[in-house]
């Protein structure tokens, strides 16, 4: 039996991994501003609170399902590309959860000066 490929949910995976990209941006800027303005007794790594993980969630399920139907393109059962992309997914965005916490403690250590990566 012959599925067609799911075009449409990998158009709407990709959208709704860029709209939550764009409020995870506007909150992790807004975050780390009110931070540097008033630099609270809160350290900037507890900044990654329900507020910025929700946004961050999006992207990942955004992420999961174009992926899955990416590899769906390619004749691969659903099932199969949606375990395969999860995997991915949940590998790659703790990774980048874990970076975010060793760049904000980064920046709190030392500025903005200790990301400046042209120094290197």
């Amino acid at each position: 039996m012959y599925y067609n490929p799911p075009y449409v949910l990998l158009v709407v995976g990709l959208l709704a991994a860029v709209a939550s990209g764009v409020a995870f941006e506007a909150m992790l800027k807004q975050s780390v501003q009110d931070w540097s303005r008033h630099r609270s007794t809160r350290t900037l790594a507890n900044l990654r609170g329900f507020a910025l993980f929700l946004p961050f969630l999006g992207i990942s399920l955004g992420v999961w399902v174009f992926l899955a139907s990416g590899i769906q393109i390619f004749g691969f059962p659903s099932m199969i590309a949606y375990m395969l992309s999860f995997i991915l997914t949940v590998f790659t965005a703790a990774l980048v959860w874990y970076q975010l916490g060793v760049i904000l403690n980064q920046l709190e250590a030392g500025g903005s000066k200790a990301l400046d990566l042209d120094s290197f």
